[in-house]
């Protein structure tokens, strides 16, 4: 029988070629895999024709090849498209394509649910189920790409940000794996400047994510201080702003990286004043960062409200004339709930994890 614990779209290179020799093959037959899962888009063992057929059902019979069932599908008037796809056992996950000129950037999650809670966050409203697996985050790009099509044998998709539900770096190994497929030259072929995780500030993954993938890196900041910041962000009572920008800077030298983008959600009367502009600026100046400023979507049950134009703008003037690069970022997808904050999915059965369990990497990873 298949192993539906065993998905191949998860395995990066080398452990597909560990794969093959655990069934008696030559490791060579994990680049003509990758070739037919990636190149072509040909998802089904029976039409690998360069595979023999005893092979063929050896695959079946150790491992699955599988994408997730689409649950529904909203397209915005902008564009941007979401799925949400069957996560199993009651839950499902959210994945965004937004389209804009020249580029293309999908959106994937990487957990049911988050444990991190941050106050303004419609997905940490939902909970924590699980962690998905480096074939559950990957599939997502391969069904985007089957459902987009491939114009010109070109993939539409030229960016991945991690950026969809759950925290990706309390689910550091799967990511990891995940990340190894999406720039591999035989998988998605991706640049590492082209993929990018997200982090709410996980201090420690930080730092080994630059030792196992070397991506770029970026950080929901949203405060210029810890007493706000603990109270949107509250992972940042685990690691306060100091430690958490030391590890952004070493990143930075570590992994050549140009910069680190910082992605500040505008929430009017709470984190918009010229103030904390200036307070944000005193931490990031003549620092290799920029900016991110989100205008807040807003989501059922929140108290937050919008910062008005003239105060994002205000707050962007202030960065920019501290030398900061500074971006108002561009509202897509709110008409769908998928806009930045409001992907929620469905997750059932949440399990509960203590604040003090919820920051530490053991709770989720292995």
């Amino acid at each position: 029988m298949t192993d539906p614990d065993v998905n191949l779209l998860g395995l990066p290179r080398r452990e597909l070629e560990a794969f093959f020799v655990g069934v008696g093959e030559k490791p060579y037959r994990a680049r003509q895999l990758m070739k037919w899962l990636y190149g072509r888009g040909v998802l089904d063992p029976a039409r690998m024709t360069d595979l023999g057929a005893d092979l063929r059902r050896e695959l079946l019979a150790r491992a699955s090849i599988r994408l997730p069932a689409i649950l529904d599908v909203q397209e915005s008037a902008d564009g941007t498209a979401k799925w949400r796809l069957d996560a199993g056992a009651g839950q499902a996950i959210e994945t965004v394509f937004i389209p804009e000129p020249g580029r293309g950037t999908l959106c994937v999650s990487s957990q049911v649910g988050c444990a991190m809670d941050c106050s303004f966050c419609a997905t940490g409203r939902q909970g924590f189920n699980r962690n998905l697996t480096a074939g559950d985050i990957v599939a997502q790009v391969a069904l985007a790409r089957q459902e987009l099509g491939d114009p010109q044998g070109r993939s539409p998709i030229t960016n991945v940000v991690f950026m969809g539900m759950g925290e990706p770096l309390a689910n550091f190994r799967a990511v990891v794996q995940a990340c190894h497929v999406l720039v591999d030259d035989l998988a998605c072929k991706l640049s590492r400047r082209r993929v990018t995780v997200s982090t709410s500030g996980l201090v420690p993954q930080i730092r080994r994510l630059a030792e196992e993938a070397r991506v770029a890196l970026a950080v929901s900041l949203h405060a210029p201080d810890d007493a706000l910041r603990s109270d949107l962000v509250p992972i940042n009572r685990r690691h306060p702003i100091a430690e958490l920008l030391g590890a952004c800077w070493d990143y930075v030298d570590a992994t050549n990286t140009r910069e680190i983008t910082f992605e500040y959600v505008m929430l009017d009367g709470v984190n918009d004043s010229p103030a904390h502009a200036q307070r944000l600026a005193g931490l990031l100046r003549h620092r290799p960062a920029k900016v991110n400023l989100i205008p807040f979507n807003p989501f059922q049950g929140t108290g937050y409200r919008r910062s008005a134009p003239a105060a994002v703008e205000a707050f962007r003037g202030i960065l920019a004339e501290a030398g900061i690069v500074t971006v108002t970022r561009r509202t897509r997808g709110d008409d769908i709930a998928a806009a930045c904050g409001q992907l929620a999915g469905q997750v059932a059965n949440r399990v509960r994890v203590p604040l003090g369990d919820r920051l530490q990497e053991t709770t989720w990873s292995s």
